[in-house]
């Protein structure tokens, strides 16, 4: 008696080999574009000292690089995709889904740097009445 192993070729590599580079290309293009733009209010933030405001920026970039991809990783499982219609609805939904988590992302980000410039603003108008009051 001869057991017979059927094996089936299936697209999750494909699936892995797609899904990879893009969710990288993804978090690489958002982090530069966000943290591009977000050396304004650093440099608000810490009240023109554009070296703390640089280096702060470059932890808050290497802490979104490292969340994001991280959660790509964690996120990257595929199950028996045995058609390409099923590879491109799996990859849609992967992607899709991914791409909504980098906005949500994105948005809290741009709330920290938001509150952080409102913050060291109150503070700075704070001083500048103490000055002109005493």
């Amino acid at each position: 008696m001869t057991a017979t192993i059927l094996t089936t070729a299936t697209y999750n590599f494909s699936a892995y080999m797609i899904y990879l580079p893009i969710v990288i290309m993804l978090t690489i293009f958002v982090s530069q574009f966000l943290f591009k733009n977000s050396k304004t209010f650093m440099i608000d933030i810490f009240h023109q000292k554009e070296d703390i405001a640089m280096a702060t920026n470059s932890l808050f970039k290497i802490g979104f690089y490292l969340l994001n991809i991280g959660f790509a990783l964690c996120i990257i499982e595929f199950f028996q995709i045995e058609t390409v219609e099923r590879l491109v609805v799996a990859l849609s939904k992967k992607i899709g889904g991914f791409s909504i988590y980098l906005g949500v992302m994105m948005l809290l980000n741009l709330l920290l740097f938001l509150k952080g410039r409102k913050h060291a603003m109150n503070k700075d108008k704070i001083q500048n009445e103490e000055v002109v009051n005493s």
